[in-house]
């Protein structure tokens, strides 16, 4: 189910008529700037996940280690 030509037409006819040729641009650029912002946060929670499970994997490495010369010890 994809959104045809005359949909796309009757859409943008509704928007002039709703906000007028003047806001649009406006409108486009807060659009812009709202989608670069959210790309940029979920880019930061994205490397911050990475980040955590990197160090619960070493952390889980060196407790590895540790009961492992533990048992040698013994």
């Amino acid at each position: 189910m994809s959104i045809g030509f005359t949909e796309i037409l009757l859409i943008v006819i509704f928007v002039l008529l709703v906000f007028g040729a003047k806001r649009i641009p406006e409108l486009a650029r807060a659009l812009g700037r709202a989608s670069y912002e959210f790309k940029k946060a979920k880019t930061a929670l994205s490397e911050e996940g990475r980040e955590l499970m990197d160090a619960a994997e070493k952390a889980g490495e060196n407790e590895a280690k540790k009961e492992e010369q533990n048992c040698k010890q013994a």
